[in-house]
Order: structure tokens, then sequence, then C-alpha cells
């Protein structure tokens, strides 16, 4: 028989997903909350050590092996994570990969970003792990409660932000910019400023949905799928804060 958890934002918790999971069955171990965040700093251990190899390359003016790096990871991890989302069951065998290749794409970003603001990418593992810290301290003191108009509002803006951001790459084609999304201005400031915002509550939904899961009885291997989903909030946190900083910079 199938449970069913509440709704969270993030593409890789959402309650589709979860509603299709069964009950752990007897004599297996259902999931934790600790064993999720025991995963999810494996996953982050091995991003880190995976982002030092294109690092290394950019910073050693070797661009372009950077950017091919980052291209195939790009790509490979946007398949593993398509796949994870919609198969649960593969997590415990492609998230570990799939931390891998984000490792690979972060670290030719964040390699192109400190050669241009010395210094902006430790910076931004500071500011994320900070905002990660204080919205968990909220989330369980329960200062900030889950509740489903908060993640009504989150969900639409987080789908809103992206379809912003789908529509600007199609008019890039057309050789039409959308200033506020990359201009260092104070439009350009805000717009950032909310995206980290958006991406800051999201890890609320996620921290709830993994709750959820644990004290409903999810089987344990939705410890590995809820520590992909929030890497997937992570990562993004990190890449936004790295462009908000940049336009401060700027």
């Amino acid at each position: 028989m199938a449970f069913q958890f509440r709704r969270s934002g993030n593409p890789g918790l959402n309650q589709n997903t979860f509603g299709r999971v069964p009950r752990v069955g007897f004599g297996e171990q259902p999931m934790t909350v600790a064993g999720t965040v025991n995963k999810s700093f494996l996953l982050l251990v091995v991003m880190m050590v995976c982002a030092l190899w294109p690092w290394s390359q950019a910073s050693a003016g070797n661009l372009q092996a950077a950017s091919g790096l980052m291209t195939l990871g790009a790509i490979g991890g946007f398949i593993l994570a398509l796949i994870i989302s919609f198969k649960p069951t593969t997590a415990p065998y492609l998230a570990l990969p799939y931390a891998a290749l984000e490792g690979v794409v972060l670290g030719g970003i964040s390699a192109i970003f400190e050669q241009r603001y010395p210094g902006i990418a430790i910076q931004a593992i500071g500011a994320t792990f900070a905002v990660t810290l204080v919205m968990l301290t909220l989330y369980r003191t329960r200062v900030i409660r889950v509740t489903e108009r908060l993640r009504a509002v989150v969900m639409g803006a987080m789908f809103g932000i992206v379809l912003l951001y789908v529509g600007a790459w199609i008019l890039s084609f057309f050789h039409f910019a959308v200033p506020f999304i990359n201009g260092g201005g104070p439009l350009g400031i805000g717009f950032s400023i909310l995206v980290v915002g958006v991406a800051a509550f999201m890890l609320l939904l996620d921290f709830d949905m993994i709750e959820q899961g644990a004290a409903q009885g999810a089987p344990q291997y939705m410890e590995w799928y809820g520590a992909f989903g929030l890497m997937v909030t992570l990562v993004w946190m990190y890449v936004e804060m790295l462009r908000l900083m940049a336009k401060l910079r700027e």
C-alpha cells in the first residue's frame, strides 16, 4: 500500500514520486532522518572532491579542458537526475555518480568565477552553508512551519523562476537579453536576492519531506533519494550565490 507525502517544490522530492513508494515490509529497515543526513554528507564530500579536477584545469589556464568537463558533467548529471527522479529505486546506485558529475560542473563554474572575482568561491560556499544552517534551525525550532500555503507560494515562485530562465535562454537565440537576470544593477541584484530566498525556502520543503518520509515508514533506499533531492537544492543555491556575489562585486 502506498503512503502519501506532503508536496515538495524540489523536482527531486515530489508528491507524485513519493506517493508510489510502498511502506517498508516486515524485517526491512525503514528510512531515517539520520540515515538521510549521513548520505547527504557523503554526497557533498564526493561532489567537493570531484570539483577539484576541473578547478585545477581552469586554474592552470586550461579553460578548454575545464569547459569540456563541465559540458560532459552537465549532460550526464541531467540524465542521471531524470532517471533518479522518475525511478527512486535507482537512487542508491546513481546518487553518488550524480554527485560526482555535479562536482565536475561546479568545479569548473567556480574556477571561472574565481578567476574574475578572487575569493568568491569560498564566500559562496560559506554563504550557502550558513543559509542552510539558518533554515534548518528555523525548521527544527518551528519558527517557520511548512504549511500548504507556504508550499504553494514557494512552488509557484520556483516554477516562475524556471520559466523565466527558459524564456531568457530562448530569447538569447534571437540576440535579446533580459537585463535584470545577469545585470549587475540594483534590479539584477534584487532579482538574485529573490532567487536565493526562494532556494532557501525550498530547503524547508525538503527538510519537511524527508522528515515526513521517515515518520511514515518509507523504505531505506529513500534515504538516498532524499539526499539526492536535498543536493539538487543546495547546488542551485550555490550557483545563485555565485551569481549574486558576482553582481555585488561589479
